[in-house]
């Protein structure tokens, strides 16, 4: 085991670096993080931030000299780093757990190689690829770029062969899968932690809510069937067994019209979705994940209460800071804000929790402020023009 005082290493220095550091020093823990951005949102709270590409071997030397172990907050590192960093300290997950989940193609045939399902799809390498007459078969579909895609970031709607080609044109003509738009009753995912000795233990099931691609909010327990939320947590397992996988994953799953389930992706880290844990769990996701770092024996993941997630993005921002006092008045809620320096449309800038002792109820509530968060921006966005023109 690695003990309390000991450094722990993170390449990426995002939302997710930053909790996993709270979570980590709050443990006793010091942490180094590495990532090229100097105003990184874990920067501020590190003990250690090398300002450096994931790449950089001086940067990764210093890291694997310093720290008993490290880790990564998004599957997106250079999986040869990784590799790097492992010949001398464990690293959890290893690089090629990483690398199988930066390539949706190879992530799709490795999951249909175990037996699970997975949506139709089509690789899609060269133009040429779509004129194939199989393609017409995933069509409705969503061209994908088969790497670096995240929040709807590289995707694209198609309703033909014709649409596809654009599509493919307008992502630069990158390595793509096809894959066939599905008729969905909702979305769902499942944390999972496996640690070295195999130990397993998952989360609840969170039931998501994406708008333009991205997480809007969740709600748990997901209001699914017992049978669908036990064979989703049942099939993580399998998973990140298939993986021998050591670390916390999460796996997002279409829950199809008829019931059936379909996992959609797989990603090598905490996860958005998972962020209800920090507040709803007896152990929340990131300090499971310093948990697996480290080697102590997994965490209880049980829910302590129902909650409803709610991802607060950067188009709040564009007239100043939101009116926090929407949220902070209901006692029932807890802010978190990653401290990021600019805010952008689309940006994840924070979340909020909302707890109590049934997820509907949680939902409506949620639901009510983040209907007045943005109701408060777009009056303030009103007055402006209307000052403007006065």
């Amino acid at each position: 085991m690695i003990l309390p005082g000991a450094w722990l290493g993170m390449l990426g220095g995002g939302q997710l670096g930053r909790l996993f550091t709270v979570a980590a020093r709050t443990m006793g823990y010091r942490v180094m993080v590495i990532d090229p951005d100097r105003v990184c949102p874990a920067a501020a709270v590190a003990d250690r931030h090398l300002c450096a590409d994931f790449a950089d071997r001086a940067a990764l030397a210093e890291m694997a000299r310093t720290c008993s172990a490290a880790t990564t907050e998004f599957e997106n590192v250079p999986a040869p780093a990784l590799d790097f960093l492992a010949r001398d300290i464990p690293v959890r997950p290893r690089g090629v757990h990483v690398a199988i989940a930066q390539d949706r193609k190879r992530e799709k045939e490795f999951l249909a190689a175990q037996g699970i399902v997975v949506a139709p799809y089509r690789a899609i390498h060269h133009s040429a690829d779509l004129a194939d007459a199989a393609v017409c078969d995933l069509l409705p579909g969503i061209l994908k770029c088969s790497r670096s895609g995240y929040d709807g970031k590289g995707q694209r709607s198609v309703v033909s062969v014709q649409e596809a080609h654009t599509a493919f044109n307008d992502v630069g003509g990158v390595p793509c899968v096809l894959e066939k738009r599905l008729a969905l009753q909702t979305e769902i995912s499942v944390v999972v932690a496996r640690g070295a000795d195999g130990a397993t233990a998952t989360y609840p099931v969170a039931e998501n809510t994406h708008c333009d691609g991205i997480l809007d909010f969740s709600v748990v327990p997901a209001r699914v069937s017992g049978a669908i939320a036990d064979e989703a947590r049942s099939l993580a397992m399998h998973i990140a067994q298939c993986l021998d996988y050591c670390g916390v994953m999460c796996v997002e799953y279409f829950v199809l019209a008829d019931g059936g389930l379909v996992v959609n992706e797989i990603a090598p880290r905490p996860h958005n979705s998972g962020h209800y844990t920090i507040d709803a769990c007896a152990t929340s996701q990131f300090a499971q994940q310093v948990r697996v770092l480290a080697g102590l024996p997994l965490g209880d993941t049980g829910l302590l209460v129902p909650a409803v997630m709610v991802n607060l993005l950067g188009d709040l921002w564009r007239c100043g800071e939101p009116r926090w006092t929407t949220v902070l008045q209901n006692h029932c809620t807890r802010l978190h804000l990653y401290g990021k320096s600019e805010a952008r449309a689309g940006r994840k800038m924070g979340h909020y929790t909302l707890l109590g002792t049934a997820a509907e109820d949680c939902r409506v509530s949620a639901l009510q402020i983040k209907r007045a968060l943005e109701a408060a921006a777009q009056t303030v966005a009103q007055n402006e023009v209307q000052a403007a023109y006065a």
